[in-house]
């Protein structure tokens, strides 16, 4: 795979993202129950939190670093996952769109900085990059489409 391809389904992927909380009142994105307890805005701090990840540990894979496993650090995923959830509860609607903007940017703007050869299929930096963006992205562009999907019939 060759970084543009990388670049185009991190951008299709992120506007599908964008567009699923497209029009939601401030009300109804802190209402949680979209994702278990989950609201869109918490939804949108995690996906903010991944992305953030990705920044952290790209430039370590690519000096061949070894990552830090988030069991030992955290225990496990799940557990990582919370704290950062609860760690961003605290952030307003607005702060935690703009990071997540301002930080998109800046991960579109690192991996265009990174060599060509990295994105080859397969390579560490490919999997990192797809498993923090474009692999990562629909679950939640699903989860929040469905609860939307609930939240019309309920009021219907």
């Amino acid at each position: 795979m060759k970084r543009q391809q990388v670049l185009d389904k991190i951008d299709r992927a992120w506007r599908e993202f964008n567009d699923s909380f497209t029009g939601l009142t401030e009300t109804q994105m802190r209402q949680s129950g979209v994702t278990s307890e989950w609201s869109v805005k918490d939804i949108i701090a995690h996906v903010n939190t991944w992305e953030e990840e990705a920044l952290k540990y790209l430039p370590v894979i690519l000096k061949g670093g070894r990552l830090p496993r988030y069991s030992d650090m955290y225990g496990g995923i799940d557990a990582f996952n919370a704290l950062m959830t609860e760690q961003k509860r605290t952030l307003t609607l607005a702060e935690i769109l703009t990071r997540l903007n301002n930080v998109h940017e800046q991960l579109i703007e690192y991996l265009q900085t990174i060599p060509e050869e990295e994105f080859r299929s397969g390579s560490r930096i490919q999997k990192r990059v797809r498993w923090d963006t474009y692999a990562h992205y629909p679950m939640h562009t699903q989860a929040i489409h469905t609860w939307r999907e609930r939240l019309s019939e309920k009021n219907s």
